[in-house]
């Protein structure tokens, strides 16, 4: 058998073990929830103030936090999910977030292992671990939609959700959802307060909370900020690795630019010192892939 049958069978596998596969009944349900919610986000995507078809929300509760955004991509569906459908893709797509500075897969233990610093300046040593399981609960023209669970974090977090879904649009286009969540604890809320003292400081989110003495819209801070910032975050990195999924480089660029947008809330450095630091840990895993 040539190397590349080998390297493809390998893929496969992977594909196999990491991501389980969910009922037909599971997508059809989606496939209609997700309609509905485009119909219903039809006024505020048009109107967004993200200069882009997108709505962002976020929720905090006692136990939990959570960001959502909802956005338009200039692609067909097919794109998206051809470039979703695999765990070595998902590893490539949360890579694009500066702070995730490894991904693994485990095809043994079926799982998916980003290592997560606090800072993206922080050496990749002191990283903390969060391993996830996958399931691919559709992957069909009509509807995309995967997860990723993680059951327990740092600084008392548990119980991490990742999800995507997507239904195709008119014109080439996708509608998708993105969200990220995790519960907390009061050792979390502990965490939370040295976070936002240190690190933190200073960070906002999207949500207008009321306005400044000088007429300006008061955006989130604390928790919630940095929920929307995460989930925009990969939001962005979704849009970026399912335009150019087969190119490296084309694909940081585009993740940058996506965030430099959105200066107040995601200028945490340079293009330069984004395009090192991703450079040097694709270097760092030996990645292969394009």
């Amino acid at each position: 058998m040539s190397m590349r049958r080998l390297f493809s069978a390998f893929m496969a596998a992977l594909a196999t073990a990491c991501f389980a596969w969910a009922p037909p009944a599971a997508a059809q349900s989606g496939a209609a929830a997700l309609r509905a919610s485009y119909e219903k986000l039809a006024p505020s995507l048009a109107s967004s103030p993200f200069g882009r078809p997108m709505v962002l929300t976020s929720a905090e509760t006692q136990q939990s936090l959570k960001g959502e955004v909802y956005g338009v991509l200039d692609r067909p569906l097919a794109k998206v999910s051809a470039a979703l459908d695999k765990p070595e893709s998902w590893c490539e797509m949360m890579m694009l977030h500066l702070n995730n500075r490894a991904c693994r897969i485990d095809a043994g233990q079926k799982t998916l292992t980003l290592s997560v610093v606090r800072k993206y300046d922080i050496p990749v040593e002191e990283a903390f671990e969060l391993s996830f399981r996958g399931r691919l609960v559709s992957a069909t023209p009509d509807y995309f939609e995967a997860r990723l669970n993680s059951g327990k974090g740092p600084f008392g977090t548990s119980n991490y959700r990742i999800a995507l879904e997507g239904i195709p649009l008119e014109n080439g286009k996708s509608f998708i959802h993105f969200s990220y969540a995790y519960d907390q604890s009061s050792a979390t809320r502990v965490a939370s307060k040295g976070y936002l003292a240190t690190f933190g400081r200073g960070k906002v989110g999207f949500t207008a909370v009321g306005k400044e003495p000088s007429g300006e819209p008061r955006l989130v801070g604390g928790m919630l900020g940095l929920v929307e910032r995460n989930a925009m975050r990969y939001f962005l990195a979704v849009d970026a690795y399912t335009e150019a999924p087969d190119a490296f480089d084309k694909r940081l660029v585009l993740w940058y630019s996506g965030t430099e947008k959105y200066p107040r809330q995601l200028n945490d450095l340079s293009q330069a010192e984004y395009l090192k630091l991703k450079q040097s840990d694709r270097q760092r895993q030996g990645t292969q892939r394009p």
